[in-house]
């Protein structure tokens, strides 16, 4: 039987690859959406799901980037000259996006620290998600965002033109092309946290959108303005009536509370069914079992 190609057996690779991050995403977040201002968790807990959610969203879009790295390589072997496993190039590519993450938990955690309950969802909270889901829109349209899509959908012009040898080489490769995806798309992620930045529905859409800009054979300034009027329209309609965003979670819903048991791995201090409201931020603190690092309150949240 004839070998397949090792380009299939690459792509096949990062198929399964995102497929298996999609499982276990989907296996740790089901039922934990708490809507606009989720509590993150500890650092450790936040970043093993942000690296795992990066990884089921943008291993389909970096495709074309790691294939042709993976066919330089081989091309290189061919010819006996020195080449690097091109999952060094992916791990570079992954830890830009673990730092974006890295960023985006410390200004949560000093906004959470300095809000005094302004951004309460009963107070600023629709306001400040509905903005921040503007801005994103809003970023579809500058300059920086164009360069860094195009650089995104040219993968050739890029390897060529910056080629690095050895395995420290490999791996800058593969942070600079994150650097620029993170350019691309942190306004993206940015509505995201917006929305919910636990909630698979809006997971499933951004990766949609990430796949779409990146990869479809249309212009790309006719997607980002798509994307920027989808964005923009979002964040009006947030601040304006957003119990009315189907696959939304309100924060002042009893959702929320529920998705806080689970993540924190509470036992709650009554039983919480159909039939009894459910424990409010604020009110009722459950009690934590050992190892949590979530509570109560916060930003975005049911009011104090």
């Amino acid at each position: 039987m004839r070998a397949l190609p090792r380009s299939v057996l690459v792509a096949a690779v990062l198929l399964l690859g995102a497929l298996a991050a999609w499982i276990v995403t989907v296996q740790r977040m089901r039922g934990m959406d708490a809507g606009p201002g989720t509590d993150l968790g500890g650092l450790g807990w936040y970043l093993g799901i942000w690296v795992t959610m990066m990884a089921a969203m943008m291993l389909p879009s970096v495709a074309p980037m790691v294939l042709l790295h993976a066919k330089i390589s081989r091309e290189k072997v061919r010819r006996e000259q020195p080449s690097v496993p091109t999952w060094v190039f992916l791990a570079g590519y992954l830890v830009a996006w673990t730092v974006y993450g890295a960023l985006a938990y410390a200004l949560y955690r000093g906004i959470r620290a300095v809000d005094h309950g302004v951004l309460a969802w009963d107070r600023a909270g629709p306001y400040v998600a509905g903005a921040a889901l503007v801005v994103a829109g809003a970023y579809e349209l500058t300059p920086l965002k164009t360069v860094c899509l195009r650089h995104c959908r040219s993968p050739m012009h890029f390897l060529l033109g910056g080629w690095r040898p050895g395995w420290a080489g490999s791996f800058r490769m593969g942070l600079e092309h994150g650097a620029y995806c993170v350019g691309c798309c942190w306004g993206i992620m940015l509505a995201l946290f917006a929305v919910g930045v636990m909630s698979l529905f809006w997971m499933a859409v951004v990766a949609g959108v990430i796949f779409v800009q990146k990869l479809a054979p249309v212009r790309q300034d006719r997607l980002t303005q798509v994307a920027a009027a989808g964005f923009i329209g979002l964040g009006v309609w947030m601040a304006v009536a957003p119990g009315s965003i189907p696959g939304l979670t309100l924060p002042n819903s009893d959702a929320p509370e529920r998705a806080r048991v689970r993540m924190m791995h509470m036992q709650p201090s009554r039983t919480m069914d159909a039939n009894e409201p459910s424990m409010k931020m604020g009110r009722t603190k459950p009690a934590m079992q050992s190892g949590g690092s979530m509570h109560s309150g916060g930003s975005m949240q049911s009011g104090r």
